[in-house]
């Protein structure tokens, strides 16, 4: 008798704990780190986050992949001072994996975007064209800007 209860409890809990996470999902992407927090800050308990961040994966309504392509796409669309390295570590500390990290940047950046943030970068660090030597573009390099696009840059 006992052991139903609890699994009456747990149900519940995870469909209460569900209600809540479909109505996040439902205003905006989620990630499952970001999701995980929020369900805790509710004062859900961990076993109940975790069958709910697998019922919803399962369902494809919570899916890291595609929350870290559409961050990248509404970051680089803002024309912010970034790079690939910043962009790669922000979704680091979002709770993406390095591995997916990459992927979503490879997808996400083609060499006409990569290019422009590159151009975007260094005028709004201030850089002169002109005056850039060898260790301007080591620099630019170690912020994750692809050789092909720092040569497309560097002849025209």
């Amino acid at each position: 008798m006992e052991l139903d209860e609890e699994k009456t409890r747990f149900s519940a809990a995870c469909n209460t704990a569900e209600d809540v996470a479909l109505r996040l999902v439902g205003r905006a992407e989620q990630n499952s780190q970001g999701l995980r927090i929020k369900l805790q800050k509710k004062g859900f308990e961990n076993t109940v986050i975790q069958e709910v961040i697998s019922r919803l994966l399962d369902r494809d309504l919570l899916n890291d992949a595609r929350y870290a392509e559409l961050w990248l796409r509404s970051r680089i669309s803002v024309k912010r001072m970034l790079t690939p390295l910043y962009l790669r570590s922000s979704l680091g500390r979002k709770g993406i994996d390095i591995k997916s990290s990459q992927k979503a940047l490879e997808k996400v950046l083609d060499l006409e975007t990569e290019y422009l943030i590159l151009v975007n970068y260094i005028e709004k660090a201030g850089f002169n064209k002109s005056k850039m030597n060898s260790i301007t573009k080591t620099l630019l390099k170690k912020e994750g800007f692809s050789s092909n696009v720092l040569a497309q840059y560097y002849s025209s």
